[in-house]
C-alpha cells in the first residue's frame, strides 16, 4: 500500500515567523471552587433528617393525636390519614425553615454540606418554596428525580434544578488549574 500526498497548489511565498517553544512560557493559574456534594453524602444527610423528623413526630405529634383521640393508622381521605398529612407538613416545614435560616438541615450540618444559590446570592423565600416544597414533594412522590445527582455535572437533583441551587461542601474545595501561553516579554491576554 503506497501513500500519496497531494501537493498544495502554488501559493505566493510569504515570510513565515516560526516561534520555538523556548519563546513561549506557560502560566498556570490555580482556582479553588467549592466541591459539590455527591449522591451518597446527600443520601446520608437525608437519612439523618428523616431520623430527626421521625423522632420529632414520635415525641410530639403522635402523643397529641392519641390524647385528642384521632386514629393514626386508618386513612380517612384518599388513603391519607390526618397523621400522614401532618407528618408531610412537618417534613416540608422542617426542610423549608431549616434551609432558609441556616442554609442546611441537621443532616446536612452533620455531613458538612449546605444549599447555596447558583448566583451566589442569599436564598430567597421563592427559591426555598420551589426547592423545598414543590420540588421536594415531586421528588418524594417519584423518587427517580433524586437519582439525577448521579448524572448532572454539578450533582443537582430535580428540586435543585427547579430552584437554581446547588449543594456543596462547607469547607472543601477542588483545585482547578488553568494554563495559558504567552510570548516571552508580553502580557497575558484575557
Amino acid at each position: 500500500m503506497s501513500e500519496y500526498i497531494e501537493q498544495p497548489p502554488h501559493l505566493p511565498e510569504q515570510p513565515v515567523t516560526v516561534k520555538s517553544a523556548a519563546d513561549y512560557s506557560t502560566v498556570q493559574t490555580e482556582y479553588f471552587r467549592p466541591k459539590y456534594a455527591g449522591f451518597w453524602t446527600r443520601f446520608w444527610a437525608y437519612t439523618i433528617d428523616l431520623l430527626v423528623l421521625y423522632a420529632i413526630s414520635g415525641i410530639l405529634i403522635k402523643p397529641i393525636f392519641r390524647v385528642v383521640g384521632i386514629d393514626i393508622s386508618n386513612p380517612s381521605f384518599l388513603l391519607f390519614s390526618p397523621y400522614k398529612v401532618t407528618a408531610l407538613l412537618l417534613l416540608l416545614l422542617y426542610f423549608a425553615l431549616m434551609t432558609k435560616f441556616f442554609g442546611q438541615t441537621v443532616g446536612k450540618m452533620i455531613m458538612g454540606i449546605k444549599v447555596v444559590a447558583k448566583n451566589g446570592e442569599p436564598l430567597t423565600w421563592g427559591t426555598i418554596l420551589f426547592r423545598e416544597v414543590f420540588g421536594r414533594f415531586i421528588s418524594k412522590m417519584l423518587v427517580v428525580p433524586y437519582l439525577l445527582v448521579l448524572f448532572m455535572p454539578k450533582k443537582e437533583a430535580l428540586h435543585d434544578v427547579f430552584a437554581e441551587t446547588v449543594v456543596e461542601y462547607e469547607h472543601v474545595y477542588e483545585k482547578e488549574i488553568r494554563g495559558s501561553q504567552q510570548l516571552e516579554g508580553q502580557q497575558l491576554q484575557e
